[in-house]
């Protein structure tokens, strides 16, 4: 069997060279870092993650959650790195990243059948098989070979990250540890904030200097990760319903929930550094430091990472791609991970999965690999492969995606999301022991 090359060691890319190699196929791993460097990692470790540590939700009455449930059961090798060396985040799954990502390091340099090679990839090969995973940073010359092999434009959309402040700079007399509703341990620092701080905030937020280009049209924006005063700009109210939102929290202070509330979650598991939920920002560096001082707590906050925006490249996979996730015009070429059109941590790793497996059973001989739309992973994957073209934009896992289910009478939302949870779960295990031949999904 011929060796098939991936390009990109990032979290897809990393997910579908261990797949690969648990399955006997021989793999070349390129990865440019740090050779080539890129404008958002800071290490030259395999699945660095450069935004946010969590992995978000682990319930199975969120989709996030259920789509972690699927790829632990298919032998995500991601998934089990997360949860070896996850930190407190109450109901969501968040890591230690440095810790995280030294483990997939090892974990794929260590593999007998993986060769890691640091060096930028350029050209494509003419029929060799190869999975592109090069993420939304790819490097221009990538892209340019891409482009070359697609005859197709590709969409684009800014992503941003948020500050990381450090623990000791915060003043714990006016935070308080809590998460919503009390679920699960009490893991976010809360900064509360009354109207007249809110009103003050909000002033100094909507007059601050950005650093976003000019030429960026905010309708390129993903929804699902806007910088803070992009929502700010929609409504003074608009935080208060958003990364602010002061619902399920009881200052114990004051015995009363806040009229506003900024949360910290823990970058590792030494609690030394903290992220500011939701506030990714595209603020200059010097206007992050005036305007996030003012939060209350943060007031001699140092910054051991500032708030970003990047610019990030997908493709328009329901013109370009198979459901299998090769291109239609080179069947021998894949595409994996947010390049494709999926946003997320996770989401990626699962386009890894499906790649890789797709590609292995292809070179078998086998027949493809095509989840159930009735799983996550499948009605994912069904998405971006099959959404209006003239309209595609990054997508999350989320309920909308999955085939609409009835609603037992009077039955709440979660307890019917945990039911469509149960189902997703069925369906995947049904695949999974349906499924012949040597290409095996577990």
């Amino acid at each position: 069997m011929e060796r098939i090359t991936i390009i990109g060691g990032g979290l897809a890319g990393c997910e579908a060279a261990w797949q690969l190699a648990q399955r006997g196929a021989e793999v070349l791993l390129y990865e440019m870092r740090p050779v080539v460097p890129t404008a958002a990692h800071k290490t030259d470790l395999l699945a660095e993650l450069v935004c946010s540590n969590s992995l978000r939700s682990d319930s199975l009455d969120r989709a996030q959650g259920i789509l972690k449930a699927e790829l632990r059961l298919l032998g995500s090798v991601i998934l089990a790195c997360a949860d070896r060396f996850r930190v407190p985040a109450g109901s969501a799954l968040a890591v230690d990243r440095d810790l995280f990502a030294g483990a997939i390091t090892e974990a794929v340099t260590g593999h007998r059948n993986i060769e890691l090679r640091r060096e930028e990839v350029t050209e494509l090969p003419e029929r060799a098989p190869t999975i592109i995973a090069s993420g939304p940073l790819t490097s221009p010359n990538l892209a340019k070979a891409i482009y070359a092999v697609t005859g197709q434009h590709y969409l684009f959309f800014y992503d941003a990250i948020s500050p990381i402040v450090d623990a000791d700079s915060i003043d714990m007399d006016k935070a308080f540890m809590a998460s919503r509703y009390g679920k699960g341990e009490a893991a976010y620092l809360n900064c509360p904030m009354t109207k007249p701080e809110y009103d003050v905030f909000y002033a100094a937020l909507m007059s601050a200097e950005q650093s976003m280009h000019a030429d960026v049209n905010p309708d390129e924006l993903f929804e699902g990760c806007l910088p803070v005063e992009v929502i700010a700009g929609r409504g003074h109210d608009g935080l208060l319903f958003g990364p602010m939102k002061p619902v399920g929290l009881q200052d114990p202070r004051t015995n009363a929930r806040p009229y506003a509330v900024v949360q910290l979650r823990s970058e590792n598991a030494d609690f030394t550094m903290y992220n500011l939920v939701g506030f990714q920002t595209s603020l200059r560096w010097s206007e992050q430091e005036r305007v996030f001082r003012m939060i209350p707590g943060l007031e001699n906050a140092e910054f051991m990472r500032y708030g970003a925006v990047h610019r990030n490249t997908y493709i328009n996979s329901p013109v370009l791609l198979q459901r299998t996730l090769n291109l239609k015009s080179h069947p021998h070429l894949y595409l994996a991970g947010q390049i494709t059109g999926v946003e997320g941590y996770v989401e990626s790793t699962a386009c890894g999965l499906v790649a890789a497996l797709n590609c292995l059973a292809a070179l078998q001989g086998e027949p493809p690999v095509v989840f159930p739309r009735e799983t996550v992973l499948g009605a994912l994957m069904h998405h971006i492969t099959h959404a209006d073209p003239k309209h595609f934009q990054p997508m999350n896992a989320n309920f909308g995606i999955l085939p609409p289910v009835e609603k037992k009478a009077h039955q709440g939302k979660r307890d019917a999301r945990t039911d469509v949870g149960k189902r997703c779960l069925a369906a995947m295990e049904a695949a999974i022991n349906a499924r012949t031949g040597s290409v095996k999904l577990a």
